[in-house]
């Protein structure tokens, strides 16, 4: 009987017994929390006790529901939520809407809209819309958030002046003059104190900044005003916490339906909103810090969402604030150091302790002290630095309508005043074309900058018909969008300008942008990194008259090479001429070869001639392209690079073939690369009678002169080099190219004489002793492709003799990596060192997370 049998087939044993593989069952999980995460747990703790008992303040809620909401956010919504660092709890942003229930539907009510809120909140979790809150403009977020917190400062203003806020920011400003009249010295006092504390706390200079810094000035700020109002036995109003016992829950909303139904939703907006907002901003701020700190995941938004919702709905329950996340307490939380949710739920906790068994030292707070600082938070909520970026994206009106509707009308009138005013200044923007005309050197230049619809088609067609007829026009497009009556208009007009012996151009943003038929010459269709006319617009050839043939001649060594086709001509016009007119008889165009990956020395000719133009019309025409579109965003930076001068990481060594663009598939952008091109990616020996000083001098002054860390081999595939090395005879060096391919002699040396694809080489690679480099995953197509691995391969061992390349070898200072790219495929290969020899292996995208 086998061993892996058990002896008995007894079902109630053999299902308890683990898998043979598997490691033995381990006893209960413990639950483990790291020290940053207790250390992040405190420090947040420390802040949120003082205002979340500010914010209850300013509510005009009981003390004790900030301290609920507090407990609550941190457990339930850090346990639940999708945001593992974010800290939920009553927020500053909740202030103005709590405020103006409680004064309409009073607090118990309250507690029950937050409670519906909460399920609002959940059903909308459960329908995966999370994301679609972040559609909302930032103009109107911050213009909201900025609202409240001008709401918050004026209301709080008159408890540091010793007095009571009113019902709305107008009421509070009009009572703001009786409130100066009648100061009581000791509130002032103690909120300037308070005040003082929080501004200059974290800018104490030195060491011993450094060291109390850690302390959150919140905390300092309530703790020194609470210690002299003490001391100095200043009789002013205090905190009071009344006995548990008598803690005010929920009760069934009693109040008008639609009034019930907008407070709901009003709560469910702004908290929603503001907790995703924050989820988004934490992870800025976690992919921000150094990698050591450990792993976080990313927010799962429509989990923060439920969790969100949660927390509401036992906040609610418990008779505690509404709960949305916090942005002070979490961006400590995140430099903290806190890398779980445990920070979250453990400062929670210290909170609950706090609740219970300090409410002695809690009753000692002076309430002009809480409202100094709930005041300076609400001034912090009116950012500069937003007011900067709405600016500069011109979408202050939005911003300013909605922080004067929520200070002046209230948080749900002032965010649809702010949507309203956001849609009319899109629509503006669609609708606002400009047009202008001018002439330079004889061409008509007519430019349209913004989206072209119906319209701006008057303005277009007034326009286009100030250019006389028969002159040349370019008309230029910068916008992203062009509807059906703008499209008939200017291709109308196109032709009738064409017809009259004028000639027109008409380019968009993106180079080779053209409006006309699609048989036309100008029917160019080029991929928008390239204004060039390749093989993206080559046009179907007309089928050759009876008795005509088509020779073509072979290209050259290299597979950029294209060859030539003659094509008899009869009739009276060739369509090989470019302009149209008729071609003489035998007239040239050049096609591109057939066979392997558009590999040298194939004939035959099955791709369709192009029609091309001078190639010095394409350089100048690619040239005003760059500048146009290119050399306005990227000025400033090649302005850096000629001050500091370069500075390249990597010395990247590959052919010289015009498919291998290196900036593209490297993505990689001005002073990133050293690149080094020749035929066939080789690396020439130092020191041989054959050698090149060309690539050894660029190889010493990447090393020596430039420090480059690293250096790439890159291969590719369909090299014509290769190709030219399979083919070569041992006697051809009689030009400069076959002389040349002598440095690619080793790496043919590495391929068996009988290297076919899926050929058995096993005897021939005994003989030679040499390991085969190989794709990972399938072997080479034919044998071009096995030479071309073998040779990044030999190219890496010519490198490693080169004298500053050995020594920054020795040194720890440099790396080298071989690297493979297929040009069919579109697909990079990296080189990794295996005991078989060099296996290329696909980079794939999830790879890339460095």
């Amino acid at each position: 009987m086998s061993a892996c049998v058990p002896a008995r087939a007894d079902s109630a044993r053999t299902k308890h017994v683990h898998p043979p593989h598997s490691p033995p069952p381990s006893g209960p999980r413990r639950l483990r929390v790291a020290g940053a995460d207790v250390s992040a747990a405190i420090a947040v703790f420390l802040i949120a006790l003082p205002l979340s008992l500010g914010i209850a303040l300013a509510t005009g809620a009981p003390l004790q529901a900030g301290l609920v909401a507090a407990a609550v956010g941190g457990i339930v919504a850090g346990r639940i939520g999708g945001c593992p660092l974010q800290v939920s709890g009553p927020a500053a942003g909740l202030t103005v809407v709590t405020a103006d229930l409680i004064q309409h539907y009073g607090w118990r009510t309250t507690c029950a809209i937050t409670v519906l809120a909460g399920l609002a909140q959940l059903g909308l979790g459960c329908l995966r819309v999370a994301r679609s809150a972040l559609a909302v403009s930032p103009a109107i977020v911050h213009g909201m958030l900025a609202g409240i917190g001008v709401t918050i400062a004026v209301a709080q203003l008159h408890i540091v002046l010793g007095g009571t806020p009113q019902s709305s920011v107008p009421d509070n400003l009009v009572a703001l003059p009786a409130q100066l009249a009648n100061l009581h010295p000791a509130d002032l006092a103690v909120s300037v104190l308070t005040l003082t504390l929080l501004l200059l706390w974290p800018r104490i200079p030195g060491r011993a900044g450094e060291l109390l810094g850690k302390l959150p000035a919140a905390l300092i700020a309530v703790s020194g005003a609470t210690a002299v109002a003490s001391l100095t036995g200043l009789r002013l109003p205090k905190v009071d916490l009344p006995s548990w016992n008598s803690h005010a829950l929920a009760t069934l909303p009693d109040g008008p339906v639609l009034g019930l139904v907008a407070a709901v939703l009003t709560t469910t907006l702004v908290c929603s909103v503001q907790s995703l907002l924050g989820a988004v901003a934490v992870d800025k701020l976690v992919a921000a810090r150094p990698a050591p700190t450990g792993h976080v995941k990313r927010s799962n938004l429509d989990r923060e969402l439920l969790g969100q919702g949660a927390a509401n709905i036992v906040s609610g329950s418990l008779g505690g604030l509404p709960i949305a996340g916090v942005a002070v307490r979490s961006s400590a939380n995140v430099a903290a150091g806190a890398v779980s949710r445990n920070s979250t739920m453990l400062h929670g906790v210290l909170v609950v302790i706090a609740a219970l068994l300090m409410v002695p030292t809690l009753e000692l707070i002076p309430l002009a002290s809480l409202a100094a600082l709930v005041m300076a938070v609400g001034l912090k909520m009116v950012s500069l630095n937003h007011i900067r970026t709405v600016t500069r994206h011109r979408e202050v009106l939005v911003y300013a309508v909605t922080t004067c509707g929520v200070v002046f009308l209230g948080v749900l009138e002032g965010v649809a005043l702010g949507i309203a005013v956001a849609v009319g200044v899109a629509l503006h923007r669609l609708t606002r074309t400009r047009i202008t005309h001018d002439d330079a050197e004889g061409v008509h230049h007519v430019q349209v900058r913004g989206q072209l619809t119906f319209l701006a088609v008057p303005r277009l067609s007034r326009v286009l018909h100030q250019v006389p007829h028969g002159a040349d026009a370019v008309v230029e497009l910068d916008g992203s969008f062009m509807d059906h009556a703008a499209y008939e208009t200017l291709q109308d007009w196109q032709k009738t300008h064409t017809a009259q012996g004028g000639a027109v151009d008409i380019t968009g943003r993106r180079p080779g942008t053209r409006i006309s038929e699609p048989a036309e010459v100008d029917g160019c269709r080029c991929r928008p990194w390239t204004p060039w006319r390749n093989h993206q617009c080559e046009r179907p050839p007309a089928a050759p008259p009876p008795g005509t043939a088509r020779q073509a001649t072979t290209g050259g060594p290299h597979s950029g090479a294209p060859g030539k086709t003659t094509v008899p001509a009869t009739g009276p016009s060739a369509p090989g001429a470019p302009d149209g007119s008729a071609g003489p008889t035998g007239s040239t165009r050049p096609t591109r070869p057939t066979g392997s990956a558009g590999s040298a020395g194939s004939t035959g000719l099955t791709e369709p001639a192009r029609v091309t133009r001078p190639t010095g019309h394409e350089l100048a025409r690619g040239i005003s392209a760059f500048h146009r579109n290119t050399a306005p965003l990227m000025r400033r930076e090649l302005a850096r690079l000629a001050r500091e001068g370069q500075q390249p990481s990597q010395l990247f060594l590959t052919c010289a073939d015009s498919r291998v663009v290196t900036s593209m598939i490297t993505s990689s952008g001005p002073g990133d690369l050293f690149v080094v091109r020749n035929v066939g990616n080789f690396v020439p020996l130092p020191g041989e009678e054959s050698g090149d000083d060309s690539v050894a001098a660029a190889i010493e002054y990447a090393v020596d002169v430039l420090k480059v860390r690293s250096i790439t081999v890159c291969g590719h595939s369909g090299c014509g080099a290769m190709q030219a090395l399979l083919g070569a005879g041992p006697g051809d060096m009689r030009t400069p190219l076959q002389r040349w391919l002598r440095h690619g002699l080793p790496s043919l040396e590495r391929v068996p004489a009988n290297a076919n694809a899926g050929e058995d080489l096993e005897a021939d690679d005994v003989v030679r002793a040499r390991p085969r480099p190989r794709l990972a995953g399938r072997g080479p197509a034919d044998a071009a492709e096995r030479l071309c691995l073998a040779n990044v391969v030999q190219q890496l061992e010519h490198l490693r003799a080169h004298e500053s390349v050995a020594r920054a070898l020795d040194a720890g200072d440099l790396e080298l990596h071989g690297m493979y790219f297929h040009v069919g495929e579109a697909q990079s290969y990296l080189l990794s060192e295996d005991a078989d020899g060099g296996v290329f292996e696909l980079v794939r995208e999830t790879n890339l997370t460095g």
